[in-house]
């Protein structure tokens, strides 16, 4: 099976968002059979693992999808751009995964960040997803003031570094929380 190619037979996008398209593969699978793996594309996203004083900046904000109240990390899509970046990014039209967290992390909590580390980038459920996700980590921060979009609905929280990760598994738990606040501990950040 490793030379088989998985010729995609039909692509067929069903719909499409002003967040996310959705749409299947056909796809000859080793055997020769034909089935169809359905996906959504969503734009890539960035997560910020920002530490101040001790403490890891959290939101809370409510997530209409899950009808839930929930502690996360800052995060949000990697915008496009034209400009050409050193920094490692998603795609080459769109912002650095470092460039995309210095401005979700002035628009969400208000602060700017002096230095931002690019830990981890990766695709996320890649049974259904086509989505990436990339992880940075904030330190040296200045308070400079929030800019929030139109939807966001939400409080900073301060936690302390040694309490991040409990306060991360409390239900409903985000998985990109505690992705972060793994890989900034892996990598010696916090």
């Amino acid at each position: 099976m490793r030379d088989h190619d998985w010729p995609v037979v039909d692509a067929v996008t069903e719909y499409e968002t002003s967040w996310y398209d959705g749409g299947y593969d056909r796809v000859e699978q080793p055997d020769g059979s034909l089935k169809d793996y359905y996906w959504a594309q969503l734009p890539p996203a960035v997560v910020v693992v920002a530490v101040d004083d001790g403490d890891v900046l959290f939101v809370d904000q409510y997530r209409p999808t899950i009808r839930e109240q929930c502690m996360e990390l800052v995060a949000g899509i990697v915008e496009e751009s034209s400009e050409e970046t050193e920094d490692v990014a998603p795609t080459p039209n769109r912002e650095s995964y470092v460039s995309a967290g210095r401005r979700e992390l002035r628009e969400e909590t208000g602060y700017d960040a002096d230095d931002v580390h690019f830990l981890e980038s990766f695709w996320t459920a890649t049974g259904v997803l086509r989505h990436q996700r990339g992880i940075v980590f904030a330190e040296g921060l200045t308070e400079v003031g929030r800019d929030l979009d139109d939807n966001e609905f939400l409080s900073v929280e301060r936690v302390p570094v040694e309490e991040a990760l409990s306060v991360a598994r409390e239900p409903p738990a985000n998985d990109a929380t505690i992705e972060g606040l793994l890989l900034a501990r892996a990598d010696g950040y916090l």
